[in-house]
């Protein structure tokens, strides 16, 4: 008797979302073949190295490392060991306009409780209401529900994970950040408000007027004990590697260089897609079902077919996304000043809008971490920028040029930049781009509001059948251990057969 074929599944994209899937997909017993058309697997969460350092492309940290977390479990479930990492403590230092002291958001929840009393008195109702959501969108979210929900399957594995205390985060459903300072009496107040737009722009990709309540409280609350955000020894590149590891280990394909140029279908079902090489060969390649590990502006671009019509028009309605400018320094070791954080952020004018280089996210290599040589370190610095000024502007190298001056004038403040830059480099949006395929190079996924917040989201699953979207436009968002928990979503749902 022949064996019975197992499905085929593509996997377009190996960002960590679609690393993840192929390799849980493939540990379960599936054929699966990943395509990227980068040079190297990792996404927005890759490396590249030059003249002795390693950079990090984009993602520079990491949530879900501690027993229980995302990544825990899903290196428990493929057998691999996680990378050798190291808590951030504190997970970030931000420093306001004029102010030489900063914020230290601290992983101790008391020095951290004892350090935002200090720097905002009169705001703990506020932190206390945003540790109580978290612990019990925490606790629900542990239970692996499925949100939004799109079947009578997903329905039942979200009622599955309610309590009674996730009910009391109901009355938060429609609330912001902005609408919970007003609510504790601290709308005026100007400072708080500027480190919480700061805060939740990393995270959400909106400032505190608009990001969703329920989603800030994890945002700010993840990175206490005992979860965190970690330093990964090496780089980035080291969570993607032991990916590929596993997919392989299990019989999975992954083909760089190959651009999925369409996926096809049929009366709205999915048959395969069509597939570029670098040598402009182009074929098709049959599959049963396709994970998508991409924007999902790049998705409805990819996929022709009446199913998406209504999913297509919400999409264009969808306020624009953010990009990133970011400055990549190799640096003698003597221009870190003395027990520097591992991140910081940096605010150079109240009156200026963070979103448009008036701000810079800033991750500094450790000692013997990996990423420099001996001496040496790495300052990887990012701003917020609108990407459609980077493809409508007259003079790309200039405007370039201009913003890398300005970068390195800004860090100078802080760094001993003067005669110890050993090397530097810039991307832009169209960098992002060029090197990730991603819609107008385009970071960070969708903005976390209200209306595409959690149930209001996109789902993991599309209108075409056996067609899925992992990675940061679905539940829970942007960071690999939100895009990693939308691939195991993903593989949940191929494995119920719905």
């Amino acid at each position: 008797m022949s064996a019975i074929p197992r499905d085929r599944i593509i996997v377009v994209g190996a960002g960590i979302g679609g690393l993840t899937a192929a390799a849980l997909l493939s540990q379960r017993g599936h054929s699966v073949l990943v395509l990227d058309q980068a040079l190297v697997p990792g996404g927005c969460a890759s490396t590249f190295k030059r003249q002795g350092f390693i950079f990090d492309v984009g993602a520079t940290q990491v949530a879900g490392l501690e027993p229980g977390g995302i990544h825990h479990r899903i290196f428990s479930e493929l057998e691999i060991d996680l990378p050798a990492a190291t808590p951030c403590d504190p997970a970030c230092a931000v420093y306001l306009p004029g102010e030489t002291e900063p914020i230290s958001v601290w992983r101790n929840p008391e020095q951290w409780q004892a350090e935002r009393q200090r720097q905002f008195p009169g705001s703990e109702p506020f932190w206390q209401m945003l540790a109580d959501l978290f612990r019990y969108s925490w606790a629900f979210q542990m239970r692996d529900p499925v949100l939004p929900p799109r079947n009578v399957w997903d329905l039942w594995q979200l009622t599955q994970a309610i309590r009674p205390n996730t009910l009391l985060t109901l009355p938060h459903t429609f609330s912001t950040v902005g609408d919970a300072l007003r609510g504790y009496g601290l709308g005026d107040d100007r400072r708080l408000r500027t480190f919480l737009d700061l805060q939740l722009k990393l995270y959400s990709q909106v400032n505190a007027e608009e990001t969703a309540l329920l989603y800030a409280a994890t945002a700010l609350g993840v990175s206490q004990d005992p979860h965190g955000l970690f330093h990964l020894q090496g780089s980035m590149q080291t969570l993607s590697d032991r990916l590929v590891s596993a997919l392989e280990r299990n019989g999975a394909t992954l083909l760089m260089r190959h651009t999925v140029e369409k996926i096809n279908t049929t009366s709205g079902r999915v048959i395969g897609v069509t597939v570029r090489n670098q040598k402009d060969e182009t074929w098709f390649e049959p599959a049963d079902r396709v994970v998508t590990n991409i924007t999902v502006q790049n998705l409805v671009e990819l996929v022709d077919d009446p199913a998406l019509k209504g999913y297509r028009r919400r999409v264009e309605k969808l306020p624009p996304s953010s990009g990133a400018f970011v400055i990549y320094l190799g640096v003698d070791r003597s221009a870190i000043p003395e027990n520097c954080p591992p991140h910081l952020q940096f605010l150079y004018d109240y009156e200026g809008a963070i979103a448009e280089n008036n701000s810079l996210f800033v991750s500094v290599s450790y000692p013997g971490d990996g990423r420099a040589p001996d001496g040496k370190a790495t300052i990887i610095a990012s701003s917020f920028t609108d990407p459609c000024a980077w493809w409508q502007c007259g003079d790309y190298a200039a405007m370039k040029q201009e913003y890398t001056k300005t970068a390195i004038a800004r860090l100078g403040q802080f760094f001993n930049l003067e005669g110890t830059i050993v090397y530097q480099e810039a991307a832009t949006p169209r960098t992002f781009q060029h090197f990730t395929g991603r819609d107008r190079g385009v970071v960070g996924g969708i903005g976390q509001r209200v209306p595409t917040f959690g149930p209001f989201g996109f789902a993991t699953r599309t209108p075409v059948k056996q067609l899925w979207l992992v990675g940061d436009s679905t539940h829970p968002g942007e960071g690999t251990a939100g895009v990693s928990y939308s691939a195991l979503t993903v593989v949940r749902q191929i494995e119920a057969g719905t």
